[in-house]
């Protein structure tokens, strides 16, 4: 019998998520013969009713999606359903909706594409419901444990690498020092690999503490040597050197908010050294445009292996990119195993290398 087979993208969006829809699709109906069914709006779309889905074929997937961003099918950050939000304000539990929504569109199995708060989410609906249930790792922080690579992160370093190559100019002509905020939640992966190759004269990550002393040893420094100007990156989530977090709000999905670091590192660059500060925040750019092509890739591969875990049945697993390969994992292990930047890092040698100040090791 023909398999029905649901996905649906969940979190927040980023590049690539189109490319891993279609070679699901692909994959799925040309090697098996298998519907697709795509869940709109993340898990909300099993839980409302009338349902909100629609039929994926090769000929809606068709090349154009391997270059558009975000998600085709929409998803949701807000929307648990363990913690529903009602209309009147209210919170419910809706996971039995959910499971109930599953069986009436009678799918044999469901790949959740994700990263780790809705892979714990979904996972909790696949025990729950006894669904089948296979996911694919998306996340431009690329925090999640036992895969070198998610579905974003290539695109969002691009797009952070791109921003301080268009800042080191406009800071050499005005004698400026350029901080720039990017994303990563509570890693330090965009602002390492970015800084790296972007030219960062200083790198701030959350795993590795700093001074406001160092770095205004190291502008001045710099300014010994001749140049007359700098590059900052900083990630989100870094601290003030009081200890205390940047934030923009108070609490968000019962995480908090991060914004406000880079402010406050030109305010006080600015007053320890003298200096003329600009701070560029990249916030949500990071995630939209079109997918590089190593998400692509990556995304596509992703994709089919996940339509083949189904055929194996394989479920409550994880498809991860492991030294060239694509591989799988018990979704538990990923979500356990928080992939911050380790003090060891090859990129934090790297930076050290080089001569960047990445914090006091």
């Amino acid at each position: 019998m023909t398999k029905r087979i649901g996905v649906l993208t969940s979190g927040g969006d980023c590049a690539g998520l189109n490319a891993a829809l279609r070679a699901i699709t692909y994959h799925a109906k040309h090697a098996y013969g298998w519907d697709i069914i795509g869940i709109k709006n993340g898990t909300t779309g099993l839980i409302v009713r009338p349902m909100e889905h629609l039929e994926l074929t090769p000929e809606l997937c068709q090349t154009t999606m391997l270059r558009t961003g975000g998600t085709i099918l929409g998803s949701t950050n807000k929307a648990d359903p363990f913690n529903f939000p009602c209309n009147d304000g209210r919170r419910t539990d809706r996971s039995d909706d959910l499971i109930q929504g599953y069986h009436d569109l009678k799918l044999d199995a469901l790949i959740g594409i994700g990263g780790d708060g809705s892979m714990k989410i979904l996972l909790d609906l696949a025990i729950k419901g006894n669904l089948n249930l296979v996911t694919i790792p998306k996340t431009i922080d690329n925090d999640l444990g036992h895969t070198e690579l998610a579905i974003g992160y290539s695109t969002a370093l691009d797009v952070a690498t791109e921003a301080l190559d268009r800042l080191q100019p406009t800071a050499a002509s005005h004698q400026r020092v350029m901080v720039l905020e990017v994303m990563g939640r509570d890693a330090g992966h965009i602002a390492l690999g970015a800084g790296i190759a972007g030219g960062a004269d200083i790198i701030l990550i959350p795993e590795i503490p700093y001074t406001l002393a160092d770095i205004s040893a190291k502008i001045k420094d710099i300014n010994a040597q001749g140049r007359t100007f700098a590059l900052v990156i900083v990630a989100e989530s870094v601290r003030k050197e009081n200890g205390e977090l940047a934030t923009v709000a108070c609490e968000i999905n019962g995480r908090p908010r991060y914004g406000g670091i880079g402010h406050y590192l030109g305010e006080q660059i600015g007053k320890v050294t003298g200096a003329e500060t600009r701070v560029t925040v990249l916030g949500h750019v990071q995630r939209g445009g079109q997918p590089n092509a190593l998400d692509r890739v990556i995304a596509s591969s992703f994709g089919v292996r996940a339509v083949d875990l189904i055929a194996e049945g394989k479920f409550n697993r994880m498809v991860a990119w492991q030294h060239r390969q694509v591989v799988d994992i018990p979704i538990i292990s990923a979500i356990e195993h928080y992939q911050a930047v380790a003090k060891d890092d090859v990129l934090v040698q790297t930076a050290k290398g080089l001569g960047i100040y990445i914090g006091t090791l």
